[in-house]
């Protein structure tokens, strides 16, 4: 028995022994190599060398809380920063081709003469999609109550043809709620920059209501007739719109989806050109991207995209759907900020999609292809 205890002690001395041998190997004597290797199975070496880069990006209000979500996510994994400012389409283009950002964001992509004008440098890809979605305020229905309307009625409404709420012309569109409509002046709230989500909504009124909204009054800035009656509003983005919507009894308003989502602001039903009410959903975007023209290479036109996706075909399909597209270089000055870039590009693609915010829906495949084609684009001077 004495025999047997005095075998298992040696056998504990000796595994004692080896375990602080190798603990000192690893902890005291090789502090440095344990060091190198966690960092490298987080991240590679061209990573480190690109951690503390900053982007600059401007534009498209329409994508401002996604690409704050990317960001933060992004940044968090390779120490790359982005810096995005919610200007505006308009400004957002301006910005990039004064070369003050590094990319630009726009809902509606490069007309085709400014795409003839800098074709082969510029590329474009419309790397996310959204609704653009009719909000109001109407203390008098409730919230289980959704309002009907179609590019007819909103049109009289931006022109300051229809002045109440109880109009004859809306109590037809819902004939369930018309003692719930009341005899108050409609606020009627618009973008005051120069805006793509004003251009979305503006092809949505020429398309879909029949010669009532003119061709001239599409764009990212237009002059809104309904200035002239005194009941027009401009807000500064579609956060301004908002705030203006949240604030103002009776007014209506055009925003993305998420910010209507963020802010539980009522959302009408819109009649769609197989004429049913729709409201957005993913489901009802993606049945409106189905006929979407997207191009093969993003270095190409994209300049009908909008036309195939505003009003398009299909019962379910939601009618005033829009992409919003990162403008980009395809050659940089910066070689780090060219490969943060492509780096970015490539995150989106793969990894970023598994983060979108709620409001928005990914792009099909073939866009994911667009974002990679775009980083393999990329060179330096």
């Amino acid at each position: 028995m004495q025999k047997i205890v005095a075998i298992a002690v040696i056998a504990i001395a000796i595994i004692a022994f080896i375990t602080a041998y190798y603990a000192l190997q690893i902890y005291g004597g090789r502090k440095e190599g344990l060091t190198t290797v966690t960092v490298t199975s987080i991240t590679t070496s061209t990573n480190i060398q690109l951690q503390g880069v900053v982007l600059q990006g401007a534009g498209s209000s329409f994508v401002y809380p996604q690409i704050s979500e990317w960001s933060k996510i992004f940044q968090e994994m390779y120490g790359i920063q982005i810096n995005y400012q919610s200007v505006g389409s308009g400004a957002g283009q301006s910005m990039f081709f004064q070369k003050i950002v590094d990319f630009g964001c726009s809902d509606p992509p490069l007309s085709r003469d400014m795409w003839l004008k800098y074709n082969g440098s510029i590329l474009q890809i419309p790397w996310l999609f959204g609704p653009v979605v009719i909000i109001y305020n109407i203390p008098e229905l409730p919230k289980n109550v959704i309002l009907r309307l179609d590019a007819v009625a909103l049109a009289k409404i931006y022109k300051g043809e229809i002045v109440y709420w109880d109009d004859a012309y809306i109590k037809s569109l819902n004939p369930n709620i018309t003692s719930m409509l009341p005899h108050k002046e409609i606020v009627v709230v618009y973008r005051s920059d120069a805006s793509g989500t004003t251009e979305i909504f503006t092809t949505f009124l020429y398309k879909a209501s029949g010669g009532v909204w003119p061709r001239e009054l599409v764009g990212k800035s237009i002059s809104w007739p309904v200035e002239a009656s005194g009941r027009g509003v401009g807000g500064k983005g579609s956060e301004g719109v908002t705030q203006n919507i949240k604030q103002t009894p009776y007014s209506i308003g055009y925003v993305e989806w998420s910010y209507a989502i963020k802010n539980n602001l009522s959302i009408a039903a819109i009649k769609n050109e197989a004429g049913n009410f729709v409201t957005p959903s993913i489901e009802t975007v993606k049945e409106a991207l189905k006929n979407a023209k997207i191009p093969t290479s993003p270095l190409d036109d994209f300049s009908q995209i909008l036309d195939s996706i505003i009003y398009a075909p299909g019962d379910r399909s939601y009618p005033i759907a829009g992409p919003t597209h990162i403008l980009l270089w395809k050659k940089y000055d910066d070689l780090r900020k060219a490969e943060a870039i492509k780096l970015f590009l490539k995150w989106v693609a793969d990894e970023g999609y598994n983060h979108v915010v709620e409001g928005y829906v990914a792009p099909p495949q073939n866009v994911r292809e667009l974002l990679i084609k775009a980083s393999n684009e990329i060179t330096t001077q």
